[in-house]
């Protein structure tokens, strides 16, 4: 299944290259759901809360509140959310799922204490724990920190506090270079719960591959650019 992407930053839709550099803006960001109302899943994410600037808390809500009852769209909410009671506010948005990333680890380990807090106020099913990597290791805060951790040797660890996986390849993200389906696939043997897979994808026969393994695909530029065939 494919699943598109906004990333929000300044109020706009934004398509980041490696998450850094700027390569596609869109300013009408309400637009974008009637663009993408044919697909079951939509991803929100502040680009902004997770750099930890001043998020974008009304446009997410509004946009949530209109993905569900407008267009009858789940939608997974990710993007700074590193406190309990701002994952239960998201969850009250209307959002199907929310994103951990950054709160996931503490000191270069799991974060086993916040994410079973969280797990007492929202149901595991409904929590999907990212694990963005880039050069083999996991990378937090906007990318912009990296641990000594690989996706692989964690995702066990993490099953009883989430329902799914988000997994970026941050080396690809923006490129349009095509998935790393190698990787993609290590990652498939290391856990049973479901994965959707993002980074680098712009064909369908791309995403027809992660199906046959199982996963999802999140796609953005491709989207954005009308390039996937």
């Amino acid at each position: 299944m494919l699943i598109p992407c906004i990333d929000l930053q300044d109020g706009q839709a934004v398509q980041l290259v490696h998450g850094r550099r700027r390569e596609l803006v869109v300013s009408d960001v309400f637009g974008l759901l009637e663009k993408f109302k044919k697909y079951p899943w939509l991803h929100i994410i502040d680009l902004d809360a997770a750099m930890g600037k001043p998020g974008n808390d009304e446009l997410v809500h509004e946009l949530c509140v209109k993905a569900r009852d407008r267009y009858e769209m789940k939608v997974r909410v990710g993007g700074g959310i590193r406190k309990v009671s701002r994952a239960t506010t998201i969850a009250h948005w209307g959002a199907e799922q929310i994103i951990i990333g950054s709160a996931a680890f503490r000191e270069g380990k799991v974060n086993t204490r916040f994410l079973r807090q969280v797990r007492t106020k929202i149901k595991a099913f409904r929590i999907v724990v990212a694990l963005d990597t880039e050069k083999g290791r996991i990378v937090t805060h906007g990318w912009r920190q990296s641990l000594k951790l690989r996706a692989e040797d964690v995702m066990a660890q993490l099953e009883p506090f989430c329902g799914a996986f988000l997994c970026t390849d941050v080396d690809r993200e923006g490129t349009m270079s095509g998935a790393n389906l190698e990787w993609f696939g290590r990652l498939r043997g290391a856990t049973q719960h479901p994965i959707i897979a993002a980074g680098g994808i712009k064909t369908r026969s791309e995403i027809a591959a992660l199906e046959k393994i199982g996963m999802d695909a999140a796609v953005g530029m491709a989207v954005y650019k009308n390039h996937l065939r």
